[in-house]
């Protein structure tokens, strides 16, 4: 009973920390594909039902909750960039990915932000990720043809190829309003 109460202390304790590590690779991260000298507003956006089964449902993919984490990107107080993270399910565990859009929708850059598997990482492969740069919501997303196969990763290519897709569709939806 003891060693139970001591392993949920430990997780409850190092969750937060867990958390905040992924905002500083995410904030990590943009900063390395966008220049240093930029600056960020962070929106936690509840996905409204509608929009989200429709995106779902023209996707096939669910998203991973009702809500995704955006960051509006200024350079010299202008709005150059929208940046929208999310996850989707690998085989066994979640995969943390980020998505770098233009004012206009268009993909900017994409990459992994939390890889937790223990196969199928060359999805974290910047010269993979950038076959989706210049691609927007009415672009096709399919893999063996526009999207490259990786051997040993199936179902992470599947993933992050239809999440990346989910979030371009959304985008396209709010970029707008936001």
């Amino acid at each position: 009973m003891k060693k139970i109460l001591i392993i949920i202390l430990l997780a409850a304790v190092n969750f937060p920390a867990a958390s905040a590590s992924i905002k500083e690779d995410t904030e990590s991260l943009i900063r390395e594909k966008l220049g240093d000298s930029i600056t960020t507003e962070f929106i936690k956006y509840e996905i409204p039902k509608d929009i989200k089964k429709q995106i779902e449902t023209e996707s096939r993919q669910k998203f991973y909750g009702d809500f995704v984490y955006i960051y509006k990107v200024f350079q010299n107080n202008k709005f150059q960039n929208l940046v929208i993270v999310d996850n989707v399910y690998g085989k066994s565990m979640p995969i943390t990915f980020l998505v770098i859009y233009d004012t206009s929708g268009v993909i900017y850059s994409s990459g992994i932000i939390k890889y937790r598997e223990q196969y199928g990482g060359g999805v974290k492969s910047g010269e993979w990720n950038k076959q989706f740069n210049g691609k927007d919501h009415k672009s096709v997303y399919e893999v063996g043809k526009d999207i490259s196969a990786i051997s040993g990763a199936t179902i992470s290519v599947n993933s992050i190829t239809r999440g990346i897709k989910k979030l371009t569709l959304l985008v396209n939806k709010i970029k707008d309003s936001l």
